[in-house]
């Protein structure tokens, strides 16, 4: 995997070749608090950069999960409907929601790297 890229609405995006691996932060997922359910796309839906994709809840909060890019849905993380805490437990990893074939890889370069996000949640708090 390489570095994640996240977006000012709390998506994280990791690149494996033209194929995005889409999840939701750790600030997001303390924020929300305890994840109790997740709704993930159907394979094959396109979105643009924006679109809600998936719904996450929490004991707390509903959210939507948007796409960080322009894409086609190739893969859906149906492990976190039977189990949602996977998200509370590993939301930068096995709490990934779905994979998108991106349309323009270079939609990437809008996204922020480790540092600028770690910067921009500080500034949240």
């Amino acid at each position: 995997m390489t570095d994640l890229k996240y977006t000012d609405e709390h998506e994280w995006i990791s690149m494996e070749g033209s194929i995005g691996t889409v999840g939701i932060s750790d600030y997001a997922q303390i924020q929300l608090g305890d994840v109790v359910f997740v709704e993930v796309p159907e394979i094959g839906s396109n979105y643009k950069k924006g679109d809600e994709v998936a719904i996450v809840e929490s004991v707390k909060a509903a959210s939507e999960v948007y796409a960080p890019v322009d894409g086609e849905i190739v893969a859906a993380n149906k492990a976190l409907e039977e189990d949602p805490s996977i998200v509370n437990s590993d939301a930068e990893a096995q709490g990934w929601f779905y994979k998108i074939k991106v349309s323009n890889v270079s939609d990437l370069n809008q996204l922020m790297d480790g540092t600028a996000y770690k910067l921009f949640v500080q500034e949240l708090d």
